[in-house]
């Protein structure tokens, strides 16, 4: 072998070398495959990067965006979930009785007597009048449902069964079953029908706080078309929906249709965590935003409703507003938090432990209370004669007040007539109202300042004050003639205050209106 050979095999040998060394480091290099997710797993294999980080902590900092990649999840099959929990979702059929009431209010007597208006009147009828008796008119309405215990217990909404004169449960399997309503509770539209018959598929309601983000299903009867599914998540808690102030609501975006009323809604255990109730949509249909009743609120009044029909609940008798940051401004509070009592009914739990107008209130039995919605929905909760204590603030300093809870009852409010507008006006400077002592204004009563005129651009207008509104006390001094509004707001800003807290009287109800102090150049 001559010398050209051996260095042409020298360099083949070298190269090869190289190439094997390259292809070795490349192989270490490599990241380790993920196994592939099996079919039908609700939940995907993790991969060992995944396993390895913890989850974003509230207040991370830097950017959380790969952190949040390796722990999306892929979309979950429902299929076992869905027919595990349908036969226990229904629809409701209702026939309801649409008559339109007519009264007089005054004993029978046509208040249309001498318009044009009082033909009708006769038509519908007085009470007590046999002239003109009602024909009555039906509806038909659909909406939905779900069993709650094998005996035949179905939870439902109250919008679904008011008036109802007739009722139908259709089962997942297609079986048509007479109902009847067990009880009703309008203020958290909730209410529980019954079929007889035992044997039932039910599901239970969940104990646990559904998180934002995790996987929802909502099941019910939209547009009558029977059981229908749909998926989505949880977007939100604590939804304020001006429904009252007895549920705090979760928002899905599952799609939620009409129809859907009393229907559930479950997380991938199975449990209801809500039942369907409202959605916003502009267009009468599914823009995903939806509304459930919290199992959480559901629970304590579906066990009440089956014990007597009906709900109790607490009551101290007093009026709350929120505490806003103006509010709190004037009342030296550092955070906009708590229940401003606006006033006590007389003999009334709160009044006889001691509470009056001005005090803010801030826990009850130790755990605190964020603001007047809260404050209700707590004392709302328990049930008549159990023994609390409130934690209160009266001029800046922490009381507290023991007592037992009352029963609440249904309450009416009642409006006064527009006030007459008398002559000699007072002028408040700088708030662009036109204020007179109550006492020479007809209805209003003989405390405070009426006020009679409010300019639509000015201060008072801002924050809510309108024609026919008492002022009954400014800070600390109570008010009557105009020359004591100019006074107490003189005194605010010579203390240097943005507002100041005034006594409102509206509508027989008294509230609370921090008042703008405009600062003198």
């Amino acid at each position: 072998m001559n010398t050209r050979t051996r260095w042409g095999l020298g360099v083949a040998a070298i190269v090869l070398l190289g190439l094997l060394f390259y292809g070795l480091r490349s192989e270490k290099s490599r990241p380790a495959s993920v196994p592939a997710p099996q079919a039908g797993s609700a939940t995907p294999v993790p991969s060992q990067q995944a396993s390895r980080t913890t989850p974003a902590q509230p207040g991370s900092s830097g950017d959380l965006s790969p952190k949040a990649a390796t722990q999306a999840p892929s979309v979950p099959n429902f299929v076992d979930l869905v027919q595990a929990v349908k036969p226990a979702v229904v629809s409701i059929r209702v026939k309801a009785d649409v008559t339109p009431q007519v009264t007089s209010g005054d004993g029978g007597v046509n208040p249309f007597e001498g318009t044009p208006f009082e033909r009708f009147f006769r038509q519908f009828g007085a009470p007590g009048q046999e002239q003109g008796a009602q024909t009555h008119r039906y509806a038909q309405g659909q909406g939905s449902g779900f069993f709650i215990s094998a005996d035949g217990y179905v939870v439902t909404n109250n919008h679904v069964v008011a008036q109802a004169v007739k009722l139908e449960v259709v089962m997942d399997d297609g079986r048509v079953l007479d109902a009847k309503v067990v009880g009703t509770d309008p203020k958290t539209d909730l209410a529980l029908v019954k079929v007889e018959g035992t044997g039932f598929p039910f599901v239970t309601l969940s104990e646990d706080t559904p998180k934002i983000g995790e996987w929802v299903i909502a099941m019910g009867n939209p547009f009558g078309l029977g059981g229908t599914v749909t998926a989505g998540i949880v977007s939100a808690q604590g939804r304020d929906i001006g429904s009252g102030p007895y549920s705090d609501f979760l928002q899905i975006d599952a799609a939620v249709n009409r129809g859907n009323s009393g229907g559930p809604t479950f997380n991938m255990a199975g449990k209801v965590i809500g039942v369907n109730t409202a959605i916003y949509s502009p267009s009468g249909g599914s823009i995903g935003i939806a509304f459930d009743i919290p199992a959480s609120a559901v629970k304590p009044v579906i066990t009440q409703l089956k014990e007597r029909g009906y709900v109790e609940r607490g009551w101290i008798g007093v009026q709350v507003q929120p505490v806003t940051k103006e509010i709190a401004d004037s009342l030296g509070m550092k955070d906009a938090e708590g229940a401003l009592v606006s006033g006590a009914d007389s003999n009334s739990p709160a009044a006889r432990a001691g509470l009056k107008a001005g005090d803010v209130i801030t826990s009850i039995n130790g755990v605190k209370i964020k603001d007047a919605r809260e404050l209700a929905r707590r004392i709302g909760g328990f049930a008549p004669k159990t023994a609390v204590t409130l934690e209160y603030l009266r001029d800046g300093k922490v009381q507290s007040a023991s007592m037992s809870l009352g029963q609440m009852k249904e309450q009416t409010a009642r409006r006064p007539q527009n006030p007459a507008m008398p002559g000699g006006e007072g002028q408040a400077t700088g708030l662009g109202i036109a204020v007179a002592p109550a006492s020479r204004v007809m209805g209003i009563g003989e405390q405070g300042l009426a006020v009679l005129r409010v300019d639509p651009n000015g201060k008072a207008a801002e924050v809510g004050l309108t024609p026919g509104d008492v002022i009954l006390q400014v800070g600390s001094k109570e008010m009557s003639n105009p020359q004591d509004l100019v006074a107490a707001l003189n005194d605010a800003r010579a203390q240097k205050k943005d507002h100041v807290l005034a006594l409102v009287r509206r509508n027989e109800r008294d509230m609370y209106i921090a008042l703008p102090v405009t600062q003198r150049g």
